[in-house]
């Protein structure tokens, strides 16, 4: 039952739930409750650079 009221919160219909998995709608309602985080530091151009070894 609480899936479903996540679901609902999300705005999912029926027909997008035949497409997503239970981890798939626990990861978009993670990403909503991060949404309103405002991080400290964002990555730039050159941070990502680095981590990739470029």
């Amino acid at each position: 039952m609480t899936y479903l009221l996540r679901c609902k919160q999300l705005g999912l219909s029926m027909d997008e739930l035949d497409c997503l998995s239970c981890g798939m709608v626990w990861d978009l309602l993670t990403e909503q409750a991060n949404d309103s985080y405002n991080y400290p530091k964002v990555a730039g151009q050159k941070e990502f650079n680095e981590f990739l070894g470029i």
